[in-house]
């Protein structure tokens, strides 16, 4: 006979999988920024994205890391709307773990839109610059993020895995 699940496993779960995708895509962002910020020859940026069909010699930075902030500030502003409320409801301690999630959130967002006028500075001057910006915005974001999610991750998954549901806004 094996332990049945807890109840709130499958909405973890969720959570992990959506963090994981975070990452993934973090990583391809900040590839290409290190390209990028190397030196990499915007012919050389054309001819690898040739393939793919697009325009212009920054299309895949534009592209995964624009797309990849806005994912990020949706994904945290559902949180904030969806999971937070029902954390504070559920456990009153949880109060300053919460506090911390949100202020994380209003830092990442701050470091998103720091990338993306990064990225829309690269693109309007291909400039030394402006590919040290995209570098540095990237690596900040890198850092923030990537700490954001695992103490996220470990201050509220034992929680969330006792929740039958997602909690309903108190």
């Amino acid at each position: 006979m094996t332990d049945a699940p807890k109840p709130g496993r499958h909405l973890l779960d969720e959570l992990l999988w959506v963090h994981e995708h975070i990452r993934h895509d973090l990583a391809i962002c900040e590839e290409l920024a290190r390209r990028v910020a190397d030196g990499l020859a915007p012919e050389e940026v054309r001819a690898e994205i040739r393939s793919l069909q697009t325009n212009g010699p920054l299309w895949k930075l534009r592209v995964h890391c624009l797309y990849y902030c806005r994912f990020v500030h949706a994904h945290h502003n559902l949180e904030d709307i969806a999971i937070f409320p029902g954390l504070r409801a559920h456990d009153a301690a949880l109060a300053p773990v919460v506090d911390k999630l949100e202020a994380d959130h209003r830092s990442v967002s701050d470091q998103l839109d720091e990338v993306e006028a990064a990225a829309d500075a690269l693109l309007a001057e291909d400039a030394v610059d402006a590919r040290a910006r995209v570098a540095t915005a990237l690596g900040e974001l890198a850092a923030g993020l990537l700490a954001h999610l695992t103490y996220e991750e470990e201050a509220i998954g034992p929680t969330i895995l006792e929740w039958e549901g997602w909690p309903l806004r108190t």
